[in-house]
């Protein structure tokens, strides 16, 4: 990539300028920290402190996480006071909150932007709860949220959304709308959630300035985003899973390199640690996930009893750089180096352990690039992104023979980034015609990046003709919504027309069934 030539590199950052970082950014706040100081409990706002709305995220059994971020002033640096805030919560069966179930207090500090992340627990399995909150007069809108099933249930059905590349001034959410009408039990999001680098939001028709590199600059970037009233709904509606991919931070980096040229290993590492802390600050995410200076452990399981188990997946923060200058290659070269990783050695060890010990029906990897090897070029100029998985081929390969070799049931890989549905077997040899299939990826489209879409775009059309394992191609935007049964998985690719004004229809163009025992998908 770009900035592979710099001193800046995956596993070699100089020592001194490291050491040099390190002091720098020592006094970031932890949890043992970040409540220190006096609490202000009484407050009197002019301006609502709830605009952001409020998310439910990461749910377990018994429990799931609450959150939300106070800002009377969401666009000013949120306008609330240098101090720890209490805020009040509270969980109920009911909307109109006549049977409380759990209530509690938790702390606003300013180190994290008065952002509130409350881990409830004792709560049922596989219910259906409502939560709000208070701080001084003023009330948050009623989220809803629903808890996982029990470990040992097998429940009749789950039903799910995901998406990913939501770029703000490319057009309007117009696929959450009609996602708030599906009878959701999770909803997805596999990265690209805002993008750090500014252009001409067609909206307000205004030029909003360069790439963000600060705390304050990514803070204000979120808050517009949460600002959007059909993102905000869709948080308060459902639980969320979330994972980040580039575009949170800095197109196409690569664990500590980044794609530009010139750019020193502290202030990498200060945006970087910049960028984690307001996804942290942002998203309804568990203390687990709390970020350690420039590094955030955002890889996780969430099982919904016997019958799926999503393993959340982090491509961006433990790969080795992008062979061969990253772009469209051929699969030469450094593609092929056995050092070479997408996840990182602990993340992959940590997902093969979990796929082994998996109990459920189906195995979920929501994760962020392509793994499935694209043809792009023509002809013998054969040509694959060096930025997906096709360009760690060994890496790739590795993780596609394990699912075959230890029998893994039912994996099914949740892919976003691209701007552009895929349907894709994925086979233990993609060149090799009769090679078994062990695997089954659905490519999720943008919701709103790239603009209107439903274009032909040649590469891609090509590339559909070409690679036998495509079994669809589409590139409107909008996300895709899953029913997963014991016995199959039914996706449905549901597409929205335009995104350059609100209001667009929903059309659901392609429907594909997996069923249990039989890697690969089939059109409905």
């Amino acid at each position: 990539m770009a900035g592979s030539s710099s001193n800046l590199r995956t596993y070699g950052v100089q020592r001194r300028e490291f050491l040099r970082y390190l002091a720098a950014v020592s006094a970031i706040p932890t949890l043992a920290t970040v409540a220190q100081g006096q609490v202000v409990e009484n407050l009197t706002f002019a301006d609502d402190p709830f605009q952001l709305g409020v998310a439910s995220g990461d749910p377990t059994p018994d429990g799931v996480v609450l959150w939300t971020r106070l800002a009377p002033r969401p666009l000013e640096d949120g306008g609330m006071p240098n101090a720890t805030v209490k805020v009040q919560w509270e969980v109920a069966t009911d909307e109109k909150f006549a049977h409380v179930v759990q209530k509690g207090d938790a702390l606003a500090t300013p180190q994290l932007g008065h952002s509130v992340h409350v881990e409830v627990s004792g709560l049922k399995p596989f219910r259906w709860y409502f939560y709000r909150f208070h701080v001084g007069d003023g009330v948050s809108p009623v989220g809803r949220t629903r808890t996982a099933p029990a470990k040992d249930e097998m429940p009749e059905q789950l039903r799910f959304a995901f998406t990913s590349c939501q770029h703000f001034e490319s057009g309007y959410f117009n696929g959450y709308p009609h996602m708030q009408q599906e009878d959701l039990d999770l909803v997805v999001h596999l990265g690209d959630y805002i993008y750090e680098y500014k252009g001409v939001d067609h909206r307000v028709r205004k030029h909003l300035g360069n790439e963000i590199v600060s705390l304050d600059d990514y803070r204000r970037r979120y808050s517009q985003y949460r600002l959007d009233q059909s993102l905000q709904d869709t948080h308060r509606l459902f639980p969320w899973l979330v994972t980040w991919d580039d575009h949170e931070f800095d197109n196409n980096y690569a664990n500590l390199v980044s794609e530009q040229d010139g750019v020193s290993p502290e202030a990498f590492l200060a945006r970087r640690m910049n960028a984690y802390q307001a996804y942290y600050e942002f998203m309804p995410l568990r203390r687990r996930s709390f970020p350690q200076g420039p590094h955030m452990k955002l890889y996780r399981s969430c099982r919904y009893g016997q019958l799926a188990d999503f393993s959340v997946l982090d491509t961006r923060q433990y790969r080795t750089d992008q062979p061969n200058g990253d772009g469209q290659k051929p699969m030469v070269d450094k593609v092929f180096d056995p050092q070479a990783t997408m996840l990182g050695d602990q993340q992959e060890h940590w997902l093969m352990s979990k796929l082994l010990q998996s109990k459920s029906t189906w195995n979920v990897l929501a994760q962020q690039v392509m793994m499935a090897p694209l043809n792009r070029g023509q002809g013998d100029d054969q040509r694959f992104s060096m930025d997906q998985w096709p360009g760690y081929e060994v890496s790739r390969r590795r993780l596609l023979n394990f699912f075959h070799e230890r029998e893994i049931p039912n994996p099914v890989v949740l892919t976003g980034d691209i701007h552009v549905n895929w349907v894709n077997d994925l086979q233990l040899g993609f060149q090799e015609a009769n090679s078994p299939v062990v695997a089954t990826e659905f490519v999720g489209t943008a919701m709103s990046s790239g603009g209107n879409g439903g274009n032909v775009i040649a590469e891609y059309v090509r590339a559909a003709e070409q690679n036998d394992f495509v079994k669809w191609y589409n590139s409107n935007r909008g996300y895709v919504s899953c029913l997963v049964t014991p016995e199959t998985w039914t996706s449905f690719f549901r597409c929205t027309p335009f995104v350059d004004k609100p209001g667009s229809p929903i059309e659901t163009k392609a429907t594909f069934v997996v069923e249990a025992g039989t890697p690969g998908a089939h059109s409905a």
